[in-house]
């Protein structure tokens, strides 16, 4: 059986971050397995085919008896990716919820009943004969795993989203589905944070959503903490996403609900741009979001984001900024 294993960055007090292993717990520096390891995850991803097998090799004889406890270490960000690209509205039960509970899609005029008909007949609809809608998110937006998360002092709905992130490995340029998954390096969770009330811009509703404003304040983006190598996850369409609001389920849904899957998603994508190894696609958020419960973070909230099938958890604690 294979020893599942993840990549991270990590520091004692004191130290520069440096990248790791973690199994079963407890961790090692990269170096300490393969002595040219590069300084960093990016630079490791961006040769993923090497380095894959190396780590792998290296995998089957170590001894993680004499490794150091993931407890007595502080995790950071695994990297900085060059392009983070995000799936909008790509959870179909997510989808529908919105259209019920906020009359998005033009149904504000309709009963909550007939809200949840047409968002129904929409996402089946778009199922069959749409296809994917993506955004590019800003780099400075990128935060990590243990961060705190400053909320802005301006925004009145900032919501959590929870998301299956995917780490590319092989340089990917009009990617058929059936070869996509090849190209997938690993996977990591991502926290999608959201202004709703800026999602819309009323002064020019013909642009539609304006991505800058509503998710890309500093910490929007929280990734990590770990990136699981692909070859432990049979199948991302069954994975399953939790987020904990103050210990309280929020949202707890299968990537099954996904209305495009992960090679549907990377064909696409590669299909109107070039995808480098190392870039993420978060693949959109399921449902139970604020707007469904007319709660938004605030000061001293905590979040914790983990999906079943990876390793780690992400744990934010918000504060408000100051004036």
């Amino acid at each position: 059986m294979a020893i599942i294993y993840g990549l991270g960055t990590f520091s004692t007090s004191g130290s520069d971050p440096w990248p790791g292993v973690v199994c079963d717990g407890v961790v090692a520096p990269l170096v300490e397995l393969l002595d040219d390891a590069p300084g960093d995850l990016l630079s490791l991803f961006r040769a993923w085919p090497r380095w894959s097998q190396l780590i792998d090799t290296a995998m089957v004889g170590a001894d993680t008896r004499s490794w150091r406890p993931e407890s007595e270490l502080s995790v950071h960000l695994p990297y900085r990716p060059d392009n983070l690209i995000g799936s909008g509205a790509n959870y179909r039960k997510h989808v529908i919820d919105l259209i019920v509970d906020k009359g998005a899609g033009g149904a504000q005029h309709m009963s909550k009943e007939e809200r949840r008909i047409f968002g129904t007949e929409l996402m089946d609809k778009r199922a069959r004969e749409g296809k994917p809608y993506a955004f590019v998110a800003l780099r400075s937006a990128i935060g990590g795993p243990t961060d705190e998360l400053f909320v802005p002092y301006d925004q009145r709905e900032p919501d959590w989203e929870i998301e299956l992130a995917v780490v590319i490995g092989m340089r990917c340029r009009r990617v058929s589905r059936a070869d996509a998954m090849a190209h997938v390096a690993g996977y990591t969770i991502a926290n999608d944070i959201t202004a709703r009330e800026l999602v819309d811009r009323p002064d020019i509703p013909q642009m539609g959503m304006d991505w800058l404003s509503c998710k890309s304040a500093p910490g929007f983006k929280v990734l990590g903490p770990y990136i699981t190598p692909a070859r432990f996850v049979a199948d991302p369409q069954k994975l399953h996403l939790r987020l904990k609001l103050n210990g309280q389920t929020m949202q707890d849904e299968g990537t099954d609900d996904m209305i495009f899957d992960v090679a549907r998603l990377i064909e696409f994508m590669s299909a109107h741009a070039q995808l480098e190894p190392g870039d993420i696609i978060m693949t959109g958020s399921p449902s139970g979001n604020g707007t469904h419960y007319g709660r938004f973070l605030q000061d001293g909230d905590v979040m914790v984001a983990e999906c079943d099938g990876l390793l780690g958890a992400q744990r934010t604690t918000c504060r408000l900024e100051v004036a």
